[in-house]
């Protein structure tokens, strides 16, 4: 696995007083990223407060900005949410991996594998502990729960909408997940804070380190999604690049239901010509990687050149065997995701594998919406991307 170093872009200049006393509480599953999003904070803070910006408000630099608290469970499976210490008047955040399998607990004499319902419980479990005691919760769930079955066809639940409303019903006054399948089922919650990130940044900055020989223009990259879902992603990086960019149509056979989903019935090409060209495939997700795999495989087909596979998330169902199968056979280059939820060290360890850690991008969310500064530049850097491209053209390193 190669691993992002960290990001030495400039941060935003934070001087005014915060919204509250800034506390962090990662769930279970997100321990060892809300560890790095925390040093990240104390550092920044015990700087300013050097300095003198904000030096006189009660526990703005701290040791640790982490609160204790806890979701235990009984032997019969049940749980409970805890908060150890106080945190009244505190501006909250709690950070959240619904996807992170590698989580258990015990039920009776069994070993239960903690699922995507099991996260969001012990969310709420927590929000319920600190009760109406902080001036603000904020929930950070890079993975929006339920983000897939955010459409109703037929009678069908709509559990995506209904979670969102479950949150701010507990009192979460903002949202934030990245890369949302789907961003319109924010309009379930339309007078609370929602926001979803895109990490085409780390991506761009990722394979423009371990890609040095690029080249940046229409003759030779293309930007390409792999269904008419994703053409949003594929523009925007098209655009910030200044390359073409193009999209495969997926027709499914909607007679037929094969685990779960609906197989393709025809898989076409709608874009400019790709023969020889670099190609960046970007998604919101790998699930079985079956979509990502077939894409690639389509473009070889066309006579691409090397194909590097982005995708915020890496959830990887079926593992990294048709993965390794499909790197010996040359399909791919690169796979690049971030560690926004759980990777396996089977993932980790691959060779072709580019993790994109998104701890220092967290932890600057957290630190400007606790100062209630525009998130504008975060959540759009096109300005970043610039000055990424810009060192890459003159050969500095990035």
């Amino acid at each position: 696995m190669i691993t992002d170093k960290t990001d030495t872009q400039a941060k935003p200049v934070l001087d005014s007083v915060p919204e509250g006393r800034l506390g962090l509480i990662p769930a279970r599953s997100m321990t060892e990223f809300g560890e790095k999003v925390n040093a990240f904070l104390v550092e920044w803070r015990k700087n300013r407060a050097a300095q003198g910006i904000n030096a006189d408000v009660d526990g703005y630099a701290r040791d640790s900005f982490i609160i204790k608290a806890d979701t235990p469970r009984f032997g019969s499976g049940e749980g409970k949410g805890t908060i150890s210490e106080t945190v009244r008047g505190d501006d909250i955040y709690l950070l959240v991996d619904v996807m992170n399998y590698s989580c258990t607990y015990k039920m009776q004499s069994f070993e239960n594998i903690m699922s995507p319902d099991d996260h969001f419980a012990d969310l709420k479990r927590i929000i319920a502990a600190a009760g109406k005691k902080p001036q603000r919760v904020n929930v950070i769930m890079p993975y929006l729960y339920e983000g897939r079955q955010i459409h109703q066809n037929g009678r069908e639940s709509l559990d995506c909408a209904s979670a969102l409303q479950e949150l701010t019903d507990l009192g979460v006054d903002n949202i934030i997940c990245f890369d949302a399948h789907d961003a319109r089922v924010q309009n379930a919650i339309p007078m609370a804070g929602f926001e979803t990130v895109s990490p085409t940044y780390q991506f761009i900055k990722n394979i423009l380190r371990y890609v040095p020989d690029l080249q940046l223009d229409s003759d030779h990259l293309i930007a390409v999604s792999p269904d008419e879902g994703g053409m949003r992603r594929a523009i925007y990086l098209a655009n910030v690049l200044g390359i073409d960019m193009g999209m495969f149509y997926k027709r499914r056979d909607y007679t037929t239901l094969e685990n779960g989903s609906h197989p393709l019935a025809a898989y076409e090409y709608l874009g400019p010509e790709i023969e020889g060209k670099d190609v960046i495939i970007i998604d919101d997700m790998i699930s079985s990687g079956n979509t990502a795999l077939e894409t690639a495989q389509q473009l070889k087909k066309r006579r691409a050149g090397r194909i590097f596979i982005c995708a915020t998330f890496g959830i990887m169902t079926g593992g990294t065997a048709p993965f390794d199968k499909a790197y010996k056979e040359g399909l791919f280059d690169k796979l690049i995701t971030t560690n926004l939820i759980y990777q396996t060290g089977e993932l980790k360890s691959r060779d072709y594998y580019i993790s994109c850690d998104m701890s220092k991008y967290v932890a600057l969310i957290i630190d400007t919406l606790n100062h209630n500064a525009s998130l504008s530049g975060l959540l759009n850097p096109v300005d970043r991307i610039r000055r990424v491209l810009d060192k890459y053209r003159r050969g500095e390193k990035i």
